[in-house]
This record gives structure tokens, C-alpha cells and sequence, in this order.
């Protein structure tokens, strides 16, 4: 079992990346009620894509569980049943954990295929920590972080629902993100944990101190980048997406920390970059977090001066979670440098 934990990890963070991808997707499209109830969608493991099917007809067969909408409120199907000529309310329960009642099948099929790569990315973290029980005798910690991933994602799984329930609360959101990154961090300490140690890199203590702060920072970054977004969307709700320019004549002050924090983040590595490069310490990954970066900043101002265009958003998300897991390797390497 133990030669196939690389291959089920890496493969696992791909699936959490494309979680994360479809997450951000989700937010973008306005797609995080598609699905009202969880984890089913309408009380179906297959979505609706029509609204007649949740529409109470005569002579219709009902199983326990399916959803329709009437009078503007969600109705659960008590048991299995074929409806008469008039609507019976006995045969019916009221959903109660929210009051949201629209149907969008778009929305619906994008919330959707989110929940359906959370479920793969579930069951290949489930089959690497089964793999990492050939590391128990070698390794324990890395059997038993891998357990504890998955008990991480039960737990992401879990706020997920409380994040519908809500109606996308953005705090409930920002946990939810902050657990993704957890994960992300998880999967890549344990990658780079069975790789085992490569002592081509120079020990350095304060490139190695300067590198986690600057994953500090970014992680804040993250954070702070989801209270922005939540900003913009309630005023984009208030006043309109054409509007946008009106949005930004006036930002918030988590705005103006979140674009200060990020010249910070330039600032710091720049200086390690050219510490690895004078030093000859060896850390080529310092590149590709500088590319991150630049790409980085050049999404965030393309935001600002061209009043958020299509898919810029979630592009910068994930731009900042690939950035996020390449600063978390190079502290890897700085920890196992000689």
C-alpha cells in the first residue's frame, strides 16, 4: 500500500484544487443556493433541470425526500406516494431550514458539479490515508495526519451544509475557506513528507523566518480577500453589477489593507529572491512564487480598473491558493535545509 500514497496525495490535492476551482465558480455565477437542501439537490442525487420538475401536477409519483416548490416555499415529500387531483398537504412537511425557494437549473448544475468534485476529492483522501497505513511502522505521523485529513474533510463536508443552511453566510464562507487551505497545507506536508528530506539547500534562518511570514501573510491575504468580495457583492446587490464603478469610488477599509498587504507580500519576496540568488541557497521554488505573484497583482488591478470583468474574481482566488501551497513547499525546503 505504501507505493501508491504519493500518487493518491498529489492526486488528492489536484480534487481539492479543483474544489477549490468550482467553489470559486460557484461564487462568481451567484451559484451557492443551486442546491437549497444538502446533501441531496431538490431531494434528488441527480439534479432537476426543469422546473415543472418540482412542480406539484395530478397523478405524479413522489418518492420520500423530493422536493417541489409551492406558494413560494419548498415542500418535502413525507413518504412515497402518487398525488391526486388535489394537493394534499398531509403528504407534505414544510423545509425548514431556510426559506429560500427559487430554482435555477444553470445555478443549480454548477452548485452541483461543485458538491460532485468534493465527493471524488473525499473518497481519494479516504484511499490515501487507507495507503498510508503502510507507513504506520515507519512513520506514524504520516498515517496518522492523513486520517486526520480526512476528518478534515468530513468536517469541510459538514460546513459545507451549514454554509446552505445559512444562505451563504459570510463568515460560514470564510471558514469554509480557511479549512480548504488547511487542507491544502495538509496534503502538501504530507507529499514532500514521504518524498523524504533533499539536502540540496543551504540553511539560511532568516530566509527560512522571512518565508513563513510571508505565508502568514498570504493566508491573511486570503481572508481578507473574501471579506472584499463579500463587500463588493452587497453592494453590487444594492446597487447593481453596472453600477461597479460606483462600488469602487468608495471601498471599504479591508480594501485598502488587503492591496497595502499585497505590496508587502511582493516586497518580502523579492528581497528572498534575490537572498536565494546571491546566497546560492538553492530554493527554485522562490520562482514560482514569484510568478504567482506578478499574475497575482496584475488580476487584482485588473479588477479594479476595469470594474471586476468576466472570471477575474476567481481567478485571483485561485491564483492566491496556488500561491498559498507554493510558499507552504518552500517552507517545507527552508525547514529541510542543512
Amino acid at each position: 500500500m505504501k507505493k501508491y500514497f504519493t500518487s493518491a496525495a498529489k492526486t488528492t490535492l489536484v480534487l481539492v484544487y479543483l474544489v477549490i476551482i468550482a467553489g470559486a465558480l460557484v461564487r462568481m455565477t451567484g451559484s451557492g443556493m443551486g442546491c437549497p437542501d444538502w446533501p441531496k439537490c431538490f431531494g434528488y442525487y441527480i439534479p432537476p433541470t426543469d422546473i415543472k420538475e418540482l412542480t406539484w401536477t395530478p397523478n405524479r409519483e413522489f418518492e420520500e425526500g423530493q422536493v417541489i416548490i409551492k406558494d413560494d416555499k419548498l415542500w418535502v415529500a413525507n413518504g412515497n406516494f402518487k398525488t391526486q387531483n388535489t394537493f394534499d398537504q398531509q403528504q407534505w412537511r414544510l423545509y425548514t431550514k431556510h426559506d429560500y425557494a427559487l430554482f435555477n437549473a444553470t445555478e443549480t448544475w454548477i452548485e452541483y458539479i461543485n458538491r460532485l468534485v468534493g465527493a471524488l476529492s473525499g473518497i481519494a483522501i479516504f484511499l490515501m490515508a487507507v495507503f498510508s497505513i503502510g507507513y504506520w511502522k515507519s512513520d506514524k505521523k504520516i498515517t496518522l495526519l492523513s486520517w486526520a485529513s480526512v476528518i478534515l474533510i468530513g468536517f469541510q463536508g459538514w460546513l459545507g451544509a451549514r454554509v446552505v443552511y445559512s444562505v451563504l453566510n459570510p463568515v460560514k464562507i470564510t471558514i469554509h475557506m480557511i479549512v480548504a487551505l488547511v487542507i491544502v497545507a495538509l496534503l502538501i506536508y504530507l507529499i514532500k513528507k514521504a518524498k523524504g528530506k533533499v539536502n540540496s539547500f543551504k540553511k539560511n534562518p532568516v530566509f527560512k523566518k522571512v518565508v513563513l511570514l510571508t505565508l502568514i501573510l498570504t493566508f491573511v491575504q486570503i481572508v481578507l480577500g473574501t471579506q472584499v468580495r463579500q463587500y463588493v457583492d452587497y453592494q453590487v446587490k444594492l446597487l447593481g453589477y453596472d453600477q461597479m464603478a460606483l462600488v469602487l469610488e468608495n471601498p471599504s477599509l479591508i480594501f485598502y489593507v488587503h492591496r497595502s498587504s499585497s505590496l508587502l507580500i511582493l516586497g518580502l519576496n523579492l528581497f528572498l529572491l534575490l537572498k536565494n540568488r546571491n546566497l546560492k541557497l538553492g530554493f527554485n521554488k522562490i520562482n514560482w512564487v514569484m510568478s504567482l505573484i506578478g499574475i497575482e497583482i496584475l488580476s487584482g488591478m485588473a479588477m479594479y480598473y476595469f470594474d471586476f470583468p468576466f472570471a477575474s474574481q476567481p481567478l485571483h482566488l485561485i491564483l492566491a491558493t496556488l500561491l498559498f501551497g507554493a510558499q507552504t513547499y518552500l517552507y517545507l525546503e527552508t525547514i529541510d535545509a542543512k
